[in-house]
């Protein structure tokens, strides 16, 4: 899963790389910019977004303010503590998804397209769906792992 995570990232941010690199060097040096590759970048751009959040989810290396972890002295409070980050992640999360799907049916039901390329616009909008849901199962993974090592006795408590 890390691998293909990496090299589907990888991959994503050397095209993005490359076509703005393309359109700086085409637009302001050669002074000929390229008609439609700011909307054929969306595509490649909004997927990279959304799955670079899906693998902070997944790794659970979200960027976070964890000022409360200074003030918590035991395990069992920061994974009290994450336990109630996770959760309010998920409600959060499902409201965010529920707009998605809202968003992914109007996408589905009007099929727009780019204005240059005529390309459907939906596989980029439907990239909000599919990185949300895969958020929240991974939000949802790293709650279950949260309320388990919570509820789990430590070494200590059973040695003490």
């Amino acid at each position: 899963m890390d691998r293909i995570a990496s090299v589907i990232l990888t991959v994503l941010i050397c095209v993005v790389a490359l076509g703005q690199f393309v359109q700086v060097i085409t637009r302001y040096v050669l002074e000929i910019p390229v008609m439609g590759l700011e909307e054929s970048l969306l595509y490649p751009t909004m997927w990279l977004y959304m799955l670079g959040a899906v693998n902070a989810s997944r790794e659970n290396t979200h960027i976070s303010a964890n000022v409360l972890e200074i003030f918590l002295s035991t395990e069992k409070q920061q994974q009290f503590l994450a336990v109630i980050s996770h959760t309010i992640s998920i409600v959060i999360g499902l409201w965010l998804t529920s707009w998605a799907w809202d968003f992914t049916q109007y996408s589905i039901r009007v099929w727009r397209e780019s204005p240059t390329l005529y390309l459907p616009t939906f596989y980029v909008d439907i990239s909000l769906m599919v990185g949300l849901v895969l958020m929240m199962i991974f939000t949802a993974w790293h709650l279950l792992i949260s309320l388990r090592t919570l509820i789990t006795p430590s070494s200590e408590t059973q040695n003490g």
